[in-house]
């Protein structure tokens, strides 16, 4: 039994061939108001952001100082456990705000910048989660440099962004975008 789509014998696998080949939703020729401004506002988002997630994690440490305070010395123990909690923290973070509703962080919701796939659809919590991994992995091994790949493409997409298929917009200008027909 073959996967080859829906009845096409074609070699393409899961698909109907050329037939069923859906274009980017987003085209920066045809809606340049998508994506006019969006490496400054993802800036000041990503400091938005940061800002949001140092919150809980600096009220952690001065709750673990005091309690060491308190317990003489013994509550200090409890520091090793901010870091994975930060982490932790950050991944739950990204991955509910980038796949709510919204499709975007605090950060982004202020800014008017929304997440989607390459066709359409909105973020999931899986790919939020994955969203800032990559970020991080890439800004961490490849320096703050690889940054400058949004400057050379029309979508102003970064590498994670190219990775996972996704693409940053404005949202203040998304209604004359037309939904996509699935969102799985």
């Amino acid at each position: 039994m073959s996967d080859s789509g829906s009845g096409n014998t074609g070699g393409a696998w899961r698909s109907g061939g050329a037939a069923n080949f859906q274009p980017h939703a987003f085209d920066p020729l045809l809606q340049p108001e998508l994506f006019r401004g969006v490496l400054t506002r993802r800036v000041f988002a990503f400091l938005i952001d940061l800002v949001v997630l140092a919150i809980p994690v600096i009220l952690a440490y001065m709750f673990i100082a005091v309690f060491g305070l308190i317990t003489l010395g013994l509550g200090w123990l409890l520091f090793w456990l901010v870091w994975p909690a930060s982490v932790i923290w950050a991944l739950i973070y990204y991955g509910s705000s980038l796949g709510g509703p919204h499709s975007a962080t605090m950060g982004m919701r202020v800014m008017d910048l929304e997440l989607r796939t390459w066709y359409g659809a909105p973020s999931y919590f899986v790919l939020g989660a994955m969203h800032a991994v990559l970020f991080w992995l890439s800004v961490s091994f490849l320096t703050p440099l690889v940054l400058l790949i949004g400057l050379f493409n029309g979508r102003r997409r970064l590498l994670h962004d190219i990775v996972l298929g996704t693409v940053i917009i404005n949202s203040s200008v998304r209604t004359h975008v037309a939904q996509p027909a699935r969102t799985f």
